[in-house]
């Protein structure tokens, strides 16, 4: 048999296993999100499952019920409950997340687990100033990239709904506090590490959020 037939022939019989192995890396970098999804959608129901009101930390840690369908009537003027440290105070919304986020008040691995972080350093929506929300880009934040100028957060209270928007898109060093300092204007800024395959991220990425709507609950009984 001549070498052309031989290359031909080797040919032939490998061209099927070709086609195979291009087939499965077409469907599975097609799979690539659905999986990113479902493995998101997964970490936040197996951290659920471990909620408690505290840990071997002594942390008391309180989930609690949030208001997020208030009708009543509300006011651009009103009062801010001060939320105790490890106490679920509010939840965050926007259509860039998977799934609404309970925001706790302070910080430490022990929340992170839980839900997205404000920092006790941070300004309290409604209060003025930069609140500052983190959460794991594992879990809760796993679509925070997502997040476009002129998306719309919302962050929902048991004293009143802010309604933000997505002004500017911001990485930085997790050593660089400029976007986590208190400021003049009110603001949001949100923010999660980056994805890395190995080992931990040494950058942040997210938002920083313009207030555009203060609905404080006129109706406190229903708000609570």
């Amino acid at each position: 048999m001549s070498k052309n037939k031989k290359n031909s022939a080797a040919l032939h019989i490998a061209t099927p296993f070709i086609m195979l192995l291009l087939c499965v890396g077409i469907l599975a970098a097609a799979l690539v999100k659905p999986a990113d999804k479902i493995k998101m959608l997964l970490n936040v129901a197996f951290m659920d499952s471990f909620k408690a009101d505290s840990d071997e930390t002594g942390l008391v840690i309180r989930p609690n019920e949030i208001v997020t369908d208030y009708e009543g009537e509300t006011s651009s003027e009103g009062k801010v409950k001060q939320p105790k440290f490890g106490e679920q105070f509010a939840v965050l919304s926007t259509k860039a997340l998977a799934t609404d986020v309970p925001v706790y008040y302070g910080s430490g691995a022990e929340l992170l687990e839980h839900g997205a972080c404000m920092s006790s350093d941070s300004s309290v929506p409604g209060k003025g100033g930069n609140a500052v929300v983190s959460a794991h880009v594992d879990t809760f934040f796993a679509d925070l990239d997502k997040l476009k100028v002129g998306d719309k957060v919302t962050i929902s209270t048991n004293y009143g709904k802010f309604t933000y928007e997505v002004s500017e898109l911001i990485s930085f060093a997790d050593n660089n506090t400029k976007y986590v300092k208190q400021t003049k204007d009110d603001r949001l800024t949100v923010y999660t590490c980056t994805k890395e395959l190995l080992g931990n991220s040494n950058s942040r990425i997210g938002a920083v959020c313009k207030l555009t709507e203060k609905a404080f609950y006129v109706d406190e009984k229903e708000g609570e």
